[in-house]
């Protein structure tokens, strides 16, 4: 991608500190918009429950791994025709993974703690920070598989070493499928909990 903005280069991998400013300004967004326009929504004048802002946060992940796809489709036809993208295409995504990760983290956080027996908060709240952990393992592993896999079925793959003789827009779609999956799964397991009542009063 043409990773210059005007006259400044920007190096590919400080978006991550894009993402960064993006969580900072969802957290705002959540406390100073979304929490007081829920509780406007509901006649009770209650605000979102813990697990409804997971599901939130799954449902914009879906998105976020389709707009992945969708701009890696259209990067790779920008330089077969030899005028790359900006980097300014990759930002929007960004927004929508940070408030993926302010819904789901923080509420998680929330859920663990609030839900466990009082002599299991610490430990529960640290399995949650563990699922993170295994999700960047997980994710590796099918990154491997993947490209493994398609490497075998078609020379280079998916994921070569030069993105722009890949199709990284199949393994995002990939992604964009088991988000889906995993969000129907959450949703079905979600409905059936019942919150502690004293999380609910809270």
């Amino acid at each position: 991608m043409n990773t210059k903005i005007v006259s400044l280069s920007i190096p590919p991998a400080s978006l991550y500190s894009f993402e960064v400013i993006c969580v900072t300004l969802w957290v705002l967004l959540m406390n100073k918009v979304i929490v007081p326009a829920t509780r406007t929504f509901f006649t009770s004048g209650a605000e979102l429950t813990q697990l409804q802002r997971i599901g939130i946060g799954r449902f914009l992940m879906i998105f976020a791994m389709a707009m992945a796809a969708l701009l890696e489709a259209k990067r790779l036809e920008s330089v077969q025709h030899g005028n790359p993208l900006s980097i300014v295409w990759q930002l929007p995504q960004y927004f929508v993974i940070a408030g993926a990760e302010c819904f789901v983290i923080i509420a998680q956080l929330e859920f663990f703690h609030g839900q466990a027996p009082d002599s299991m908060k610490s430990m529960l709240t640290a399995f949650a920070l563990l699922t993170t952990a295994l999700g960047n393992y997980l994710s590796s592993a099918i990154i491997t598989l993947i490209a493994g896999l398609t490497r075998e079925w078609q020379s280079p793959g998916w994921i070569p070493d030069d993105l722009n003789e890949g199709h990284l827009d199949y393994f995002y779609w990939c992604l964009t499928a088991i988000s889906f999956v995993n969000f129907i799964v959450y949703v079905y397991f979600a409905s059936k909990y019942r919150l502690k009542k004293i999380v609910i009063d809270g």
